[in-house]
């Protein structure tokens, strides 16, 4: 291997050598040095100045292809003028209300004519606060208690959802086909494991065993027909439409969680499935950069909310700021401006892929639209179906010099294996990508 892990971590806190100090300076007033500690590189994140359309400016003045894009919640880049625009001629207006406004039922409105499965829907400050929500009204309408979700499966950082997201393969995850709930964190309460029940991706004949056993206990099903924060995974077709039938046989709740994946087509990616959910969870786009989430449904589950039988109120629902922002993002992000993003993916997925066979390079690329995944495993022509895959197949540490490389080179991707697209980006934009990690991934392997 000609990279290594500290030499390239060495290059990478030189080039970022102002975020270095800033991350230090901070930790004397916030744990680790910054909030979002999923920003980390190694041993700091990368401090940004400004964002302006596909691009991230850090204090340092390096200028970085933005393919993070906040986890991918700025789907048309930094500072869009449609959205800039509307949030300054609702400024003058006041920015903090208890009561309804129009934006809020505008935004609704706009949601459900553009998404089949959603006949009603709720505001919220963040996806993360959606899923607890989606998960109380499947627990109100169904009188269950328990939830199931994917090993793998991110929802948010909740006690009640933060179970084996992201779980520890030396903590006794339990056998392949009989997964244990584990917390993500210290400080949730063993109890809260107790109430979910774990499924693995992709193997419907262990999750049809699984949900069987548990029907008269459990309220719902959680699922990323992608899976984004736990590892992305993509779902077969037959597996989701299998799974579909099966809750609707036994009476449990199908929960989408459409945060990431609402950009893979104009109706989300439940519309490329051809699946239809009883709730679903949404975030990040809908807000146009501000924070926001949703659940949205039928109108049947929803009666329990109408009827105020499971109650949900926050000073911030519907803010009128995030509604504002995200008409305006909702309203540019079309069809025409959804299937140039994912051209630019297919493109990205093709041509990498085409060049990784053609030099015998185990790199595999993971996802159907302008949210995809990368990895780097231990053997060539390995694939990426399920979550313990990432323990078992992935190569950890070319992974960690890949995203320190491409970070000191202008580009700028989740460092744990994904990139999302903006539409600002250009076709040299994607040509440039594509050379330069072609150009990392050379070097790593000592073909540089």
């Amino acid at each position: 291997m000609s990279l290594a892990y500290d030499a390239s971590l060495k290059k990478f806190s030189n080039v970022f050598h102002l975020s270095k100090l800033e991350t230090s300076k901070g930790t004397n007033y916030i744990p680790g040095g910054f909030s979002r500690r999923t920003f980390a590189y190694g041993p700091h994140a990368i401090f940004a100045q400004r964002g302006e359309a596909q691009y991230l400016h850090t204090i340092e003045g390096v200028r970085l292809l933005d393919l993070n894009n906040n986890f991918s919640t700025n789907v048309l880049g930094h500072n869009h003028p449609a959205i800039m625009a509307a949030i300054q001629e609702a400024l003058p207006n006041g920015f903090s209300f208890g009561n309804p406004i129009d934006a809020e039922l505008d935004l609704a409105r706009l949601l459900c004519e553009r998404i089949a499965s959603i006949e009603q829907i709720k505001f919220f400050c963040s996806a993360s606060e959606a899923c607890l929500g989606a998960v109380r009204i499947a627990r109100g309408y169904t009188g269950k208690q328990k939830i199931a979700k994917f090993e793998g499966g991110y929802h948010g950082f909740t006690d009640d959802l933060a179970i084996s997201a992201h779980p520890d393969p030396n903590d006794s995850p339990g056998p392949d086909q009989d997964p244990r709930p584990l917390p993500d964190s210290q400080g949730i309460p063993s109890y809260k494991s107790e109430h979910v029940v774990i499924l693995v991706q992709n193997d419907f004949e262990t999750c049809e065993r699984i949900l069987r056993a548990n029907a008269g206990e459990i309220s719902c099903v959680l699922i990323e027909l992608q899976a984004g924060a736990g590892g992305i995974v993509e779902l077969d077709q037959q597996f989701v439409t299998q799974l579909r039938v099966l809750t609707k046989e036994l009476g449990i709740l199908l929960i989408v969680d459409e945060t990431v994946t609402l950009r893979a087509a104009y109706g989300g990616l439940q519309g490329v499935y051809q699946v239809t959910p009883d709730l679903t969870v949404l975030g990040k786009i809908i807000g146009g950069g501000l924070p926001i989430g949703a659940v949205g449904g039928s109108r049947e589950v929803f009666r329990v909310v109408e009827e105020n039988r499971v109650m949900m109120s926050g000073t911030h629902h519907g803010h009128p700021l995030a509604c504002t922002a995200g008409i305006a993002c909702m309203q540019a992000l079309d069809e025409t401006a959804i299937q140039r993003l994912n051209s630019m993916a297919a493109r990205i997925r093709s041509e990498l892929t085409s060049w990784a066979d053609q030099q015998g390079y185990p790199l595999t690329l993971i996802g159907g639209f302008s949210v995809m995944g990368y990895a780097l495993t231990k053997a060539a022509g390995q694939r990426i179906t399920t979550h313990r895959d990432y323990w078992n197949k992935v190569d950890d540490d070319s992974m960690g010099i890949y995203a320190l490389e491409m970070a000191a080179r202008g580009y700028f991707p989740v460092h744990r294996g994904q990139i999302g697209l903006t539409l600002p980006m250009t076709d040299d934009d994607v040509t440039g990508y594509i050379q330069t990690s072609q150009e990392v991934i050379s070097l790593i392997y000592g073909k540089g």
